[in-house]
């Protein structure tokens, strides 16, 4: 199971009305593992879904999650790696991380975390979160979900003050979970689909031959078996990536032509350069008609030749893309 908050939500829903806490990085100073924004939840016999660090915090933060179950009030903690008494200095990340935990009660309507995880299924929103005191009664915080139509890849965490309010707000943009396609359903991409759903994408694989893409090879993946050319371009219209991958020159060239109807933002065609080349062709296609961005050779030149090498190239691509981290977005 991933750490994406749609995973941390599905978990969450399978008991709802039990007792929980929600903990939220408000601010950090510093180096940390994750930032301001980040969520994670506490079950009130111990479990916890997610993470706020590296795994260095979450144990003590268990003990303060208790303690706000048992008081039923929000509770702020800091953890000060910078100072030598702190608790937190021997984890080595030399930063000041500040957190917020909150019981989810139905009093303040479990912080609207069903809402948020409905929103989420159909687009982008803002998660808003009050920065109340420690010691604020739970049924005093009011979360509120705001959908957004602001079509922003890697979002950062905000703070606003509401003008009906006094209390500071942090605000949480999230995005549904990024969405890969994959043209071909052989060996290779089984590897591909496997580490694109650890982290915690969605993952599509489209092969029309009867030989390919068996359900038992792609768990937990969407499999299409429609011919390619009866694929309306719609087909991917929530798509973030594609690699093409059907080892077939005649099929590659249908999917290619396909993706450029639509154009995600990152494409991916396995083989050399030269074969892109006849790809283009036979699709007439060119590589003007790709708004996205188009690695061909697919992903990093990380050294490796095995399926799982390539998989890891392509994902590690198509993931700093999707985070502003190519030379594209600079």
């Amino acid at each position: 199971m991933s750490h994406h908050i749609e995973d941390l939500l599905a978990q969450w829903k399978q008991f709802p009305k039990d007792d929980w806490v929600l903990a939220v990085i408000t601010n950090i100073q510093g180096s940390s593992y994750r930032k301001t924004g980040a969520m994670m939840l506490f079950h009130a016999l111990g479990k916890s879904i997610g993470l706020v660090s590296g795994g260095c915090l979450e144990g003590d933060l268990l003990r303060h999650a208790q303690r706000s179950l048992q008081q039923d009030q929000a509770i702020n903690v800091t953890y000060d790696a910078s100072d030598e008494s702190d608790a937190s200095h021997q984890l080595g990340c030399g930063g000041i991380v500040d957190l917020l935990l909150i019981p989810v009660t139905p009093n303040n309507n479990y912080l609207h975390l069903e809402t948020l995880r409905q929103q989420l299924q159909h687009g982008q929103c803002e998660f808003h979160i009050p920065l109340v005191k420690t010691g604020t009664p739970s049924t005093s915080v009011n979360t509120q979900v705001v959908p957004t139509n602001a079509q922003v890849h890697d979002p950062k965490a905000s703070f606003i003050n509401p003008s009906d309010s006094q209390v500071k707000t942090l605000a949480i943009p999230f995005r549904p979970r990024f969405h890969l396609a994959i043209f071909g359903g052989g060996l290779d991409a089984q590897p591909l689909a496997k580490l694109a759903l650890q982290l915690g994408w969605a993952v599509s694989v489209f092969d029309q031959r009867s030989s390919y893409a068996h359900p038992i090879n792609f768990v937990d993946t969407k499999i299409i078996k429609d011919p390619i050319s009866s694929l309306p371009s719609s087909v991917l219209n929530k798509v973030d990536a594609v690699v093409v991958m059907q080892h077939n020159l005649g099929l590659d060239a249908l999917a290619i032509k396909l993706i450029a109807s639509n154009s995600p933002a990152y494409i991916a065609l396995l083989g050399p350069r030269h074969r892109r080349d006849q790809v283009f062709a036979k699709a007439n296609v060119s590589l003007s008609d790709f708004s996205g961005y188009f690695s061909a050779p697919a992903g990093f030149d990380i050294g490796g030749e095995l399926p799982e090498s390539i998989a890891l190239s392509i994902l590690a691509e198509s993931h700093a893309l999707l985070h502003g981290k190519l030379p594209l977005y600079e």
